[in-house]
């Protein structure tokens, strides 16, 4: 009796195991707790009930079904026709599946998006694949949203209102209630939060939290920009009350315990409009006829320690933002600008990297340690440039022997590969009110790039110290201890020869067939494009072909430095993982426990991401300006050069202030154009007239529109420039072009 007891209650079992896993089939993407499980199953007994929840933790326990919320459980797709993976929408409205579960992308179209934004984590059933046709799938699950707040302008109806996102990527407004409004009126930019998006509903509903205000106000402008990324506009009380809290003064017991660099000749080389210094020099002669020279970088982590709010402040931020009117700092003013900031005639911690260099610039010896110095000059780069072009000044022997010996360090360096991008910064003289008055370009001379070489050196030297074995330090092995390095991987050959092709147009000649070529033409071709209307476009291209720098803990070395070792040391105050390098040397060399090698790569990631989302911004602050700046140049004619082409236009960029914009296929009505990608051209089918990627063209200033930061272009009738790029020496010979 017991024993057949036994098989009844495991067939009952068993029956039950198949009754919820086909009622979980049945509603694949749905979230059920055990009451609607029972319910769904006829299961009134309270026994009985409790099985189920029992039963519903076990099939947890086996990998049979999910549980993403505490008692809500969900059916766990096992089958290799479902993968999870992030969303990435096209201006289209079609979208991308990015996910590491798959060799290739997958293709979704509009119609099986199930409301999947960009960004969005989800599931996707994958279809059957066809001969020679891309992946492709559908969205059956959004497992987790990108974001939820976004910003945009009202528009107010009587009953209702919605919002219009500013973002593209973003392409359906957004349903808010009346009593949802939170005060906003017509037409004001806003924040607002999608709440609920019905199965069945064409638009989210949402609520607005935060009005920013009228849109073309500089400051609801820049608010707006910050937002749309989701970086931060302020600190919150408590963290700048931490902060504040922090003393100016330094202990004497704090000054004792550190190498004394007071007495030696320091000071900093910073823009202009610099307020928070990072980085000093200091020199001085050896009795031996060598050069002491001292890099002092600012010890940020001596006063925002773990678990401290100002330290999850600084890891959420993870680097400052550079607006064009404004810096959004990692960390409250109090330290960026006063504690921490090397300012002169004030004493210092520093953690310092500290050389000894003979005349011919090569490293005799380093030492790294926590340091106190005093700066006894700041210098603007332009100042330091003036002494290095002849002017007297303060320092001056200590400036030009700086420089002399960054000269070689910087020969050495490009005679083992690294490349010297150069590309021209774009920058706005604004009025009181953040309009821009006109563009100038910031250009890199020999006071930048003595700073930088010396940055350079105590970089690269921190990585190899912690990175390179003690018995390999004269050369090869990898590292032994986790450590935070900035690698960059090499490009793709394909990238490369498609650049090659490009840069022919212009009656340039590229030889990639080796690493030592690659770098050696590309130093050359930047050398030979300096001045000329193809610059920018040669160069913007040129940077979009190598791959993009990240941090990691997985080092595979800095391609575009030709350092096989390289970090971030120098600039703590405005980058969070120089924070994690000063904190894992300084464990290193104290023989002190660091952190796991996991969680300094999910500290990495965070860290590219958001620089990744602070470049984004600074360019979208960038185009604002220059849309503002042509605002009341419409009808103008400009110079230009064709900087991009695509299936519905061609972007130019004006040679004269780099402005970008579009001339959109559908305006150019004196034929039928059509892009042809294997030329980067734009083609017309009668005429067969060609508008090439580089190719220079008099433009119209058509439309600036401020809302969606975009400039329209039309060709200018007159056009006296040839629509294909001819070969440099041709150039003298050009004919007259007239439409």
């Amino acid at each position: 009796m017991a024993k057949g007891g036994k098989k009844h209650k495991k067939h009952q079992h068993t029956l039950l195991l198949e009754a919820v896993m086909a009622f979980f089939k049945s509603q694949p993407t749905g979230l059920h707790n055990y009451k609607q499980v029972c319910a769904a199953l006829g299961i009134q007994d309270a026994t009985e009930r409790l099985e189920i929840l029992e039963l519903l933790e076990a099939l947890v326990a086996n990998g049979q079904l999910a549980e993403p919320e505490t008692g809500r459980f969900r059916y766990l797709y096992n089958g290799s026709s479902y993968v999870e993976g992030r969303i990435e929408l096209s201006q289209r409205g079609t979208g991308y599946v990015v996910t590491p579960d798959h060799p290739e992308d997958i293709f979704i179209r509009e119609g099986d998006l199930k409301n999947a934004l960009d960004g969005d984590t989800v599931r996707v059933h994958l279809f059957a694949r066809r001969k020679g046709r891309k992946a492709e799938g559908e969205v059956v699950e959004i497992l987790h949203r990108a974001r939820t707040e976004f910003v945009g302008i009202v528009d107010l109806s009587p009953k209702f209102a919605f919002v219009v996102p500013s973002n593209q990527r973003m392409p359906i407004d957004i349903f808010v209630p009346l009593q949802d409004l939170n005060g906003a009126r017509q037409g004001e930019k806003v924040v607002v939060k999608m709440v609920d998006w019905p199965e069945h509903a064409k638009n989210p509903v949402g609520e607005i939290v935060k009005v920013l205000g009228k849109p073309g106000d500089n400051q609801v402008e820049m608010h707006a920009i910050l937002l749309e990324y989701n970086l931060p506009i302020e600190f919150p009380e408590a963290v700048e009350e931490e902060a504040n809290r922090i003393p100016m003064e330094i202990p004497a017991s704090e000054l004792s315990s550190r190498r004394d660099f007071r007495n030696i000749t320091t000071f900093t080389i910073d823009p202009v409009d610099a307020k928070d210094f990072d980085d000093a020099l200091s020199i001085r002669k050896l009795d031996n006829g060598n050069w002491e020279i001292g890099v002092h970088i600012a010890d940020v982590t001596h006063y925002v320690k773990p678990g401290s709010l100002l330290e999850e402040e600084a890891f959420k931020r993870a680097t400052s933002v550079y607006l064009v009117d404004r810096v959004v700092p990692m960390l409250p003013e109090h330290l960026s600008n006063g504690v921490c900031s090397l300012r002169p005639n004030e004493d210092k911690l520093t953690y310092s990297a500290v050389f000894e260099l003979n005349e011919e610039a090569e490293v005799q010896q380093v030492w790294f340690g926590k340091t106190v110095i005093h700066s006894v000059r700041r210098f603007a780069y332009e100042e330091a440039q003036k002494i290095i072009e002849g002017e007297d000044g303060d320092l001056k022997a200590e400036i030009l022997q700086l420089n002399a010996l960054a000269r070689k360090l910087r020969a050495r360096r490009y005679q083992r590969g690294s490349i010297a991008f150069d590309k021209v910064e774009v920058k706005f003289r604004l009025d009181k009110q953040g309009k821009p008055l006109g563009v100038f370009f910031k250009i890199q001379k020999e006071a930048n790039e003595l700073i930088e070489e010396f940055m350079l050196l105590a970089n690269k030297s921190v990585a190899e110290h912690i990175g390179k074995p003690p018995k390999e330090k004269s050369g090869k092995g990898g590292g032994v201890k986790p450590f935070v390095y900035r690698v960059h991987d090499k490009p793709d050959p394909e990238k490369l020869n498609e650049f090659a092709r490009f840069a022919s147009q212009f009656g340039y000649k590229l030889k990639f067939n080796n690493e030592a070529q690659i770098s050696s033409s590309l130093n050359e071709l930047m050398k030979q494009v300096k001045g000329k209307g193809e610059q920018n476009v040669i160069e913007t291209l040129a940077i979009r072909t190598m791959a993009k720098a990240i941090y990691t803990t997985k080092n595979i070395g800095h391609y575009g430095l030709a350092f096989p070792f390289y970090t971030h040391f120098t600039s703590p105050i405005r980058r969070y993982p120089d924070m994690m390098v000063h904190r894992l040397l300084f464990a290193y060399m104290e023989g002190l426990q660091a952190e796991r090698e996991a969680q300094l790569e999910t500290h990495c990631k965070h860290s590219s991401d958001m620089e990744k989302l602070a470049a984004e911004a600074e360019r979208a602050s960038i185009k604002y300006k220059q849309v503002e700046f042509l605002q009341d140049k419409i009808g103008e004619v400009f110079q230009g050069v064709i900087s991009g082409v695509t299936e519905w236009g061609m972007f130019v960029e004006l040679v004269e202030n780099k402005c970008e914009g579009m001339i959109r296929l559908r305006d150019m009505n004196d034929d039928f154009y059509s892009f042809d990608e294997q030329s980067y051209s734009i083609v017309g089918k009668r005429s067969r007239k060609r508008y090439q990627l580089g190719a220079e063209v008099m433009v119209k200033v058509k439309r600036a529109d401020l809302v969606k930061k975009q400039l329209d272009f039309a060709l200018y009738e007159e056009n006296q420039f040839s629509a294909k790029p001819e070969p440099m020496q041709n150039r003298s010979k050009r004919n007259k072009y007239r439409r």
